[in-house]
């Protein structure tokens, strides 16, 4: 093993080795800027990562060469991306950024919602052909709300939808009969049987094996047929082939969906153009200053590394998640 530098050295992954941080001037280590080519070369030796590209799976091939490695930190809420099995079964410490997605993506979610109540793509569409159209259109209050998923993200949702007017329930690992946020949560195991009360299904739950496809074609089925499902979560929670049909067959009212199996949507893909659909690039959470939000929490933690003390947002890499966030 390799003498370890006088100052830690610290390899921040970004997806153009140009690219930089701000903030980290004031931090006392050394920053090895990189891109996922350069990765092996910038983490060997190296104490800690920073991976600015959250996105991204080079650590993946570039572990055999962190040979010093304590300490990942991922500017990202979900870590489905980064854990594999050398991670977990390592003594690295991983953190994320839990609590800065929160709100902006909960103000998404509203948004959404009320789109998809008042006809907003339809009234798009009539604009563009020019036609008066008058309709009628439904009000959010009162409408039924199950957000699956009840961390950070999901309950600030939840909050945000109650303070709206809408009736909002949970779906989580376990149940729960009195939750100060959801009133009440149900397993998500039982969600086919849950989502007929809802008009409005929001996925906020993070990737892991109990929550992949657990929106298919059962689910979809189960819901009325003129219900909205949000995804803000992660693609691979949906089927989106289940879904797609019942888009295609109007079986559901519609999809406003942010994230994919595939990422970016392949300009081909039938989603694109499904009746009801609602597309966007994977930005539910990204409002003007968030980098800068990100890169604060990151050099808190850095400092708090430094001087030996508890980090925050320490995920279990078990279970995908920082402990006490998701239930």
């Amino acid at each position: 093993m390799p003498p370890l530098a006088a100052r830690p050295v610290i390899a921040v992954l970004c997806e153009r080795e140009s690219d930089r941080v701000p903030g980290l001037a004031d931090v006392d280590a050394e920053f090895r800027y990189c891109d996922a080519a350069g990765l092996k070369q910038a983490v060997t030796g190296a104490r800690a990562v920073l991976l600015w590209d959250y996105f991204s799976t080079a650590l993946r091939e570039a572990w055999e060469c962190a040979d010093t490695l304590e300490w990942i930190h991922i500017a990202a809420a979900g870590v489905d991306t980064l854990l594999f099995d050398g991670l977990r079964e390592s003594d690295v410490v991983v953190t994320n950024a839990r609590g800065v997605f929160d709100r902006p993506i909960a103000e998404y979610v509203l948004g959404a919602v009320i789109a998809h109540a008042k006809g907003s793509q339809a009234s798009h569409d009539h604009q563009r052909r020019h036609e008066w159209s008058y309709r009628e259109t439904r009000s959010i209050t009162g409408a039924n709300a199950l957000v699956v998923g009840t961390g950070g993200i999901g309950r600030e949702i939840a909050r945000l939808l109650r303070a709206a007017g809408l009736s909002v329930r949970g779906a989580g690992r376990v149940a729960v009969d009195e939750d100060p946020d959801f009133g009440t949560v149900v397993a998500t195991a039982e969600l086919a049987e849950a989502v007929g009360w809802c008009d409005h299904l929001v996925l906020a739950a993070p990737l892991t094996p109990a929550t992949e496809g657990l929106v298919d074609a059962t689910v979809l089925k189960a819901m009325k047929s003129d219900a909205h499902l949000v995804n803000i979560a992660r693609g691979p929670i949906v089927d989106e082939d289940a879904l797609l049909a019942a888009l295609t067959e109007h079986r559901i009212g519609g999809a406003t969906l942010d994230v994919f199996s595939t990422e970016p949507l392949p300009a081909e893909h039938p989603l694109w153009d499904a009746p009801g659909a609602v597309v966007t690039a994977h930005m539910s959470g990204d409002v003007v200053g968030f980098r800068d939000i990100l890169a604060a929490q990151f050099t808190d933690n850095a400092r708090r590394w430094l001087a030996g003390q508890p980090l925050l947002n320490v995920v279990d890499k078990t279970l995908g998640y920082v402990p006490g966030d998701v239930r």
